[in-house]
């Protein structure tokens, strides 16, 4: 544990700011699955579930929680999945 004042209060911040991580890319890969496993049911709103996933990946990536291109193909792998039905 820290003993200098700055390095406990950025031991508190870096925490926060993991669980906020942590968070958005749970429900970044949460709406990635309930996209994919929708698909492969074929469900009727595929659009809503699509645009959600695509959403996620956007902020995730304008976060620095994925890199853009993992944000890109993921999206494109998406889309293509989307287009196959």
């Amino acid at each position: 544990m820290p003993v200098i004042k700055s390095a406990i209060e950025r031991v508190k911040t870096n925490e926060k700011a993991n669980k906020r991580n942590s968070s958005q890319l749970s429900e970044m890969r949460t709406a990635v699955k309930k996209f994919e496993k929708a698909e492969s049911n074929g469900a009727d709103n595929l659009e809503e579930l699509l645009n959600n996933a695509v959403s996620a990946l956007d902020h995730a990536s304008s976060k620095g929680l994925i890199k853009p291109n993992k944000a890109a193909r993921n999206k494109s792998r998406l889309a293509a999945m989307m287009n196959n039905k």
